[in-house]
């Protein structure tokens, strides 16, 4: 093996690394749901942001999906806890009404679940 195809096979690694430590590992800002308005903004912008939600558990959500970019892969959002697959127009406001009945965690995707948010619910 020369100098040259090491550098490839290496390269290749390190891109490979930094894609699952992207998509599985890195970092989400979480943001507290305001309990007097109960609407929550999620803007949609080659990922979800604030990623992780907290909310009161029993109460009405109303999340506000604001999308910004023309990605493929952010134009549905999906919650399997409660049923819910929904399309996200570029440049409209989308918004998904949930009640976390008991406290957990709610995980939510986009159609391909390669990007990942959560609620999560608090006594």
């Amino acid at each position: 093996m020369n100098l040259t195809t090491a550098l490839i096979i290496a390269g290749g690694v390190a891109a490979i690394v930094w894609v699952n430590w992207y998509f599985f590992f890195a970092g989400r800002r979480t943001s507290a749901a305001p309990v007097a308005s109960g609407e929550q903004v999620i803007i949609v912008n080659g990922g979800y942001s604030p990623a992780t939600v907290k909310v009161k558990a029993g109460k009405l959500v109303r999340l506000v999906f604001d999308r910004r970019d023309t990605g493929a892969c952010s134009d549905e959002v999906v919650f399997p806890d409660f049923g819910i697959r929904r399309f996200i127009p570029t440049g409209q406001k989308t918004t998904i009404e949930i009640t976390p009945a008991l406290p957990g965690r709610y995980e939510f995707t986009c159609g391909m679940s390669m990007h990942r948010g959560a609620i999560v619910a608090e006594a």
